[in-house]
């Protein structure tokens, strides 16, 4: 295998090991002051702002692999954000401050709505046939003026969730804190990061899903139900969403503001893509477009660089139009992307 192929292949995992060892060599050091370590306070950081952006990449992989472009995670995330926050403010305000059963429903609640985004975004697509990318525009334009207009200051959350160390493995020097210290929903996430790669490439449901996207009318000869497939694994992605949303009110953030999804939905497509439409390349990608934000904090948060905060703000969506313009390469489409299917 020849240098270029070797980079092309694993470019995403060469980009984010580069970044960790300029960090190391450049970082690795005790602010007095603080006797916060530069480097940890990093990579975690960078693992907490990638969760988001993981899980609305595998919405994207699980919608775009059956054939459905969707450009409304953003939107999905942001009603899940929504509908989280006032179902724990509500459940916190009827069951007590103290239930366990608040946070839990509230987190039941945002899934079920990501479902329900889905839903609408599988019935415009599948059933109706409208542009898929007019029914996602739908979907953002359709979030923002909801939340936003049922959006009540002064609604407060009992708690968010908090870290929970797991013991031994969060003593290994440096990955430990990183990756053993977290909250439910970030473990939640490696899970299906892996559960969404074994699901893909080695089960039944996995196949049917690629051929559906491939050929959906060799997929239809062979007995498979196109339609069937297609709403099942939209709707799977708006609970993923679901997911992202509920992760910034309920263990990120703990609170709700409008148009928190900040982009993030956006950010999200550039993942998947940048990650091939694999659910390993997303979280390779999410992990460098969460390196560069928490980079970008923690150069604002210590004064490093003396220059405007807005342009240190700037650099995750830099990275974003950089890897879109450049480094992207040449993904492969599925043939029927986008394609609305009808049985003849």
């Amino acid at each position: 295998m020849d240098m270029k192929a070797f980079w092309d292949q694993n470019k995403i995992w060469l980009s984010i090991v580069l970044g960790v060892l300029v960090l190391v060599a450049i970082g690795y050091s005790r602010d007095v002051a603080n006797d916060t370590n530069i480097t940890v306070a990093v990579l975690s950081a960078s693992l907490r702002a990638s969760t988001p952006l993981v899980l609305g990449a595998l919405c994207g992989i699980l919608c775009e692999r059956s054939g459905i472009v969707n450009i409304g995670i953003e939107g999905q995330i942001l009603v899940a954000a929504f509908v989280s926050f006032v179902s724990y403010s509500r459940f916190g305000d009827s069951l007590g401050a103290e239930s366990v059963m608040a946070l839990p429903l509230a987190l039941l609640m945002g899934l079920l709505s990501g479902a329900a985004m889905g839903w609408l975004l599988a019935f415009m697509s599948v059933t109706l046939k409208l542009d898929q990318i007019i029914g996602g525009t739908v979907i953002n334009i359709l979030a923002l003026g909801i939340t936003g207009y049922y959006y009540q200051q002064g609604l407060l959350v009992p708690s968010k969730l908090q870290a929970i160390e797991i013991p031994l493995l969060s003593q290994i020097p440096v990955l430990g804190p990183v990756f053993f210290n977290n909250g439910v929903l970030t473990y939640l996430t490696l899970i299906l990061i892996v559960s969404m790669h074994f699901v893909l490439y080695r089960t039944v449901w996995g196949l049917r899903t690629r051929a559906v996207g491939e050929h959906p009318r060799a997929a239809d000869t062979v007995g498979i139900n196109v339609y069937y497939v297609r709403y099942v694994n939209v709707i799977a992605g708006g609970v993923l969403a679901g997911l992202a949303g509920s992760y910034l009110v309920l263990e990120a953030v703990g609170t709700f503001e409008r148009g928190m999804s900040s982009g993030r939905g956006f950010v999200a497509l550039a993942v998947m893509l940048f990650g091939k439409r694999t659910p390993f390349g997303a979280w390779g990608a999410a992990l460098l477009f969460g390196f560069a934000s928490a980079l970008q904090t923690q150069l604002q948060f210590f004064g490093t660089i003396d220059i405007p905060h807005q342009f240190i703000g700037m650099l995750p969506y830099v990275l974003t139009i950089l890897v879109l313009a450049g480094f992207v390469g040449r993904t492969r489409d599925p043939k029927a992307l986008a394609q609305p299917y009808s049985k003849e």
